[in-house]
């Protein structure tokens, strides 16, 4: 099985688990630094402790030793998204309406691959519409972008 169809099977099995416990499922990520981690987040409005990750992760190990189909050894870790978590879903996009994001593309656009913009709303899921800082509307098709995370100044 590979990492795509491992992710979006465990995101089938963590989401009734996650509603389960009272928080939502942000994402799920398979990858292998030295060793396989398998990686879910969970947030709910207010924030997650370490209660909430502990009854998802002891809830979504036994789920995932029922369901045997990750071959490999991995470490699974139950955590909060952070607040400058990627955005990758459309919900994540309406939370941020009107809000500063940071943009990366995979090559340049017009001249930048890093981008820091207003989120308007699109009702296209396959473009973002964001306001540029010289006011200009921008619809950009997200297969250009490789993240958006929220913008945090300090």
């Amino acid at each position: 099985m590979d990492k795509k169809m491992i992710v979006e099977k465990v995101a089938e099995l963590a989401r009734p688990i996650a509603e389960a416990c009272g928080v939502e499922l942000v994402d799920v990520e398979y990858v292998r630094e030295r060793d396989w981690y398998l990686r879910v987040y969970i947030d709910k409005e207010g924030g997650i402790d370490i209660d909430d990750c502990s009854a998802v992760s002891s809830e979504l190990e036994k789920a995932l030793d029922a369901g045997d189909f990750i071959k490999e050894k991995y470490y699974l870790e139950v955590s909060s998204p952070g607040i400058d978590r990627p955005l990758k879903k459309d919900k994540d996009f309406t939370d941020h309406y009107g809000q500063k994001v940071d943009l990366v593309f995979y090559a340049p656009y017009e001249g930048k691959k890093n981008w820091t913009g207003l989120v308007l709303v699109s009702h296209d899921p396959a473009f973002l519409v964001v306001k540029d800082f010289r006011n200009r509307k921008l619809t950009i098709d997200r297969k250009l972008i490789a993240s958006v995370r929220p913008h945090l100044d300090f």
